[in-house]
């Protein structure tokens, strides 16, 4: 299947210099994809995998020294890979993260090319006192967003590029086109975008299926959380997952942590919070008083939202019925926790920061972000009065936020009123800061130099 880190990881094996660290939550594809480009490339490929092959651990235990660790490497490596012919792939690091330390001296080296990947690595690379700056590409994936979800389901080439000029250029699209997206996206409120979720899908059409690959990934995170929670005692992972697709439906998605325990504050969970988001399991998204540049400026890093990182994954907690409202696209039903979901998993691998707002006689914003050098706002409506915006009408017409952006991400086609766009919401793959090819600054220093 089509993702579009392997073009960023195609470009690290033909014209890098450096390490490669591939990041992201369990099941994203990070492995398949690696093993995928490296056998295209004119590299042999050998890879150590530290959960299938513990002993590897010992063997390269990180207490010896870089010189001793390239040549333990040597040792273990077949014949036909030969020096500068050869990617050597360290998988599942987060058993053995030390080797990251070690890559500046392996770069320096120059023998062979390194790539590493694994799951928990913004838990575990917390610890790591010597993460070699300059000597490391980082790629962090995420799950399948819509586009290569229609991809994946071979929507052509023409299709893409006419929803590219429409959104660009904010004329309709053909409302056959629209419609037959409309169904397709709600299929991906249910699958989501977990690559052997999709896989199972794009083979069978069986939601059952689908819904038996994403319990075993739920079932593996919590695997992973409950040994965290026994190694230390004030983690509540379990808990935080388990109550968010509950926070959601609430009108005010705003998480709220007396629904964990009532005698406890905020401060007794914030590292569960800052594990989670570490983890890339959970997307939190901070509330902002004040929607000016910089944002961050005015984040209240204890009043969030949080949504799952995959919006097949939170649907799988759902009932039967609702998935079928959801393939019958029920307008009566409320989707609007699935539609906010899908919105911050893709706004989040699109590369923005994300933010909500909520002031008093204003009202609440779903998601602010900050591109183009501007404040954008984007309102998230899953019903057929898109239309009805109070809130975002109310921070449009203040003088005090010159807001001059914003998208309302809905079922409609596309549509243009004043500062407002409606875009059909399976087109927000395409919301993104616009390429800079060059940012070239110069000061006419003039009779300062020498």
């Amino acid at each position: 299947m089509y993702r579009k880190e392997s073009i960023n990881i195609r470009e690290w094996i033909n014209n890098s210099n450096k390490a490669l660290l591939v990041t992201g939550a369990r099941q994203t594809g990070k492995t398949w994809l690696i093993r995928d480009e490296i056998e295209k490339s004119e590299y042999s490929i050998f890879e150590i995998n530290f959960i299938n092959q513990p002993e590897m651990i010992d063997f390269l235990n990180v207490s010896i020294s870089a010189e001793d660790f390239l040549i333990r490497l040597r040792v273990i490596l077949p014949e036909n890979c030969k020096p500068k012919k050869t990617i050597i792939f360290f998988d599942e690091i987060q058993k053995c993260p030390e080797i990251v330390t070690k890559i500046k001296f392996l770069v320096d080296e120059g023998s062979y090319k390194y790539v590493m990947s694994g799951s928990l690595l913004g838990v575990e690379l917390r610890g790591i006192t010597s993460v070699p700056v300059g000597f490391l590409n980082v790629i962090r994936m995420y799950p399948m967003d819509f586009e290569e979800f229609m991809i994946a389901n071979d929507i052509s080439g023409t299709v893409l590029k006419i929803l590219k000029e429409s959104f660009e250029s904010k004329t309709r699209i053909d409302d056959y086109i629209h419609d037959r997206l409309m169904s397709l996206f709600f299929i991906y409120l249910i699958v989501g975008g977990m690559p052997d979720a999709v896989k199972t899908y794009i083979n069978t059409k069986d939601i059952r299926e689908v819904d038996k690959i994403q319990k075993e990934i739920v079932m593996m995170y919590k695997e992973d959380f409950s040994q965290y929670e026994n190694d230390d005692k004030k983690l509540k992972l379990i808990s935080i997952y388990d109550v968010i697709p509950s926070e959601l439906n609430k009108q005010n998605k705003k998480f709220v942590f007396t629904m964990l325990n009532k005698e406890l504050k905020f401060e007794r969970y914030e590292n569960s919070f800052l594990w989670l988001k570490d983890a890339g399991v959970v997307i939190p998204v901070y509330n902002t008083d004040n929607p000016q540049i910089p944002l961050i400026s005015s984040k209240s890093s204890n009043v969030f939202k949080l949504y799952n990182s995959d919006t097949g994954l939170l649907t799988s907690t759902y009932p039967a019925q609702t998935k079928i409202e959801l393939i019958n696209r029920n307008a009566e039903t409320n989707n609007g926790a699935l539609f906010e979901n899908a919105v911050a998993q893709q706004l989040l691998s699109n590369g923005f920061d994300l933010y909500f707002f909520k002031k008093k006689n204003i009202g609440e914003l779903d998601f602010l972000i900050e591109m183009n050098g501007n404040v954008g706002v984007i309102e998230v409506k899953s019903g057929k009065d898109y239309k009805k915006h109070k809130a975002l009408d109310n921070v449009l017409n203040s003088k005090d936020y010159h807001i001059r952006q914003a998208y309302v991400l809905c079922t409609g086609n596309i549509e243009s009123d004043g500062y407002i766009t409606y875009i059909p919401v399976y087109l927000t793959y395409l919301v993104k800061e616009k390429e800079l090819s060059k940012m070239i600054v110069d000061v006419d220093l003039g009779k300062l130099k020498n």
